[in-house]
């Protein structure tokens, strides 16, 4: 049998972490180095792997009743090479390192299991769409994969040279930067996203680190209405965009 497909078959590398393609993750498992997972991300396994659900104990279960913010995790385990993908998004591995990494949960594919993650609150005073108050902080070493809508673009924060990012843009960032939530506007349109302008709320960072962008925001278009009532008109609340569109659907 022939044809272009057998040009997609599985990519031979040493690596522990690669990717198979531009949306699909290739680990490879030698029984004593555990992944975690986003649950249900899952497309295909070679060898002997075993899928278990991640135990969340109850400060991680406060912290996402209270927040909205948190993983919903399986364990991977075992010795063969496991595929993971979700909605064909971009996968990118980044190495985690001591300054540790701040991300949306909405973005995490897999990550090592001896890196710690908790949820943290971003320097606001307003829970909105997009970023809003809380992210997933994670630390210590190891590799984390994260997926974008689209090839993202990754802009470096020095001390002289501060960058803004919308706020429903961003994907992630170095935990050591500062940050500050703000709208370039005195009008009361900013909830109706900056006037007639189009632009929401954007994300001030300071300090010395990174700011992950992808071409693509979280909110619906403009004037789309999810869910009911005004906090779900600009997006916010369970029945907003934010509590109805995890999975960044629209782009």
């Amino acid at each position: 049998m022939q044809s272009p497909l057998f040009a997609h078959n599985d990519q031979q590398t040493h690596e522990r972490w690669s990717l198979q393609n531009k949306q699909m993750l290739r680990v490879a498992l030698e029984g004593h180095d555990d992944i975690l997972a986003r649950k249900g991300t899952m497309v295909a396994y070679q060898g002997l792997v075993e899928f278990d659900a991640e135990y969340q104990g109850n400060e991680q279960s406060r912290a996402r009743a209270h927040t909205g913010e948190g993983l919903d995790l399986m364990r991977c385990h075992g010795q063969g090479t496991v595929y993971l993908a979700n909605l064909a998004q971009r996968v990118h591995v980044m190495e985690v390192e001591q300054d540790g990494l701040t991300v949306d949960s909405s973005y995490v594919l897999a990550m090592d299991s001896s890196l710690h993650h908790e949820v943290i609150a971003v320097d606001s005073l307003y829970g909105i769409s997009g970023s809003g108050k809380y992210q997933l902080n994670i630390t210590g070493r190891g590799k984390v994969a994260l997926m974008t809508s689209g090839m993202p673009l990754l802009m470096q924060v020095t001390p002289d040279k501060y960058v803004n990012c919308d706020a429903d843009a961003i994907v992630a960032w170095s935990t050591s930067l500062r940050v500050q939530m703000q709208a370039q506007t005195h009008s009361s349109g900013v909830w109706r996203r900056r006037a007639n302008t189009g632009e929401g709320w954007e994300l001030s960072f300071m300090g010395s680190g990174f700011a992950l962008v992808q071409p693509s925001e979280l909110l619906p278009p403009q004037g789309a209405q999810i869910g009911s009532g005004v906090a779900a008109q600009y997006g916010m609340g369970q029945q907003g965009a934010r509590g109805q569109n995890q999975g960044n659907v629209w782009s």
